[in-house]
């Protein structure tokens, strides 16, 4: 939440679509990859702002000054929407599943969190089940991906239909 609200316009780079943090949470300053709809958001900020520079990308609707959190329009969003049980830190977490189901390696994720080691994104390792039987399939030529075709490589050939895998078992012997 720091890094969002403390965010000003001179580290948004929109040439090559990055956030540019300077003091995380864990001290390391870090760059962040911006996807396309981010940067329609923040192009869509900027464009409402008077005075982009240094002036914080948040800012108070009120004083023009960095927000300092959620507290007070959050809460308030909810309710209006009708979303129960939903927090600040839930936008983190949907922001890491969602990277680990779309096939995300783990070290990425936590590399785009801010985790400093990998145990703190292992909670994470559960919604990519696949991944690990992925990572086995590599080992067998062509991935693992059990073929149609018989062991002559012909369609419809006349002797007995054979998956990769045994093919290359019996080649092996």
């Amino acid at each position: 939440m720091s890094e969002q609200y403390g965010l000003r316009w001179n580290q948004v780079d929109f040439e090559r679509r990055q956030l540019h943090l300077i003091r995380t949470k864990n001290g390391d300053s870090r760059t962040i990859p911006l996807n396309t709809f981010a940067m329609g958001a923040l192009r869509v900020l900027r464009g409402e702002q008077t005075r982009p520079g240094a002036s914080p990308v948040f800012p108070s609707l009120r004083t023009g000054d960095a927000l300092q959190g959620s507290r007070g329009w959050f809460s308030t969003a909810l309710e209006e929407a009708k979303i129960e049980g939903y927090t600040w830190h839930c936008n983190r977490h949907a922001f890491a599943s969602r990277l680990v189901m779309a096939g995300v390696d783990l070290r990425t994720v936590a590399e785009l969190l801010g985790h400093r080691t990998l145990q703190m994104v292992m909670r994470y390792a559960h919604l990519a089940p696949e991944h690990q039987a992925s990572a086995v399939d590599r080992l067998v030529p062509g991935g693992g991906r059990m073929a149609t075709k018989s062991a002559t490589g012909k369609s419809g050939a006349k002797t007995p239909k054979r998956t990769q895998t045994e093919t290359y078992i019996k080649q092996r012997g």
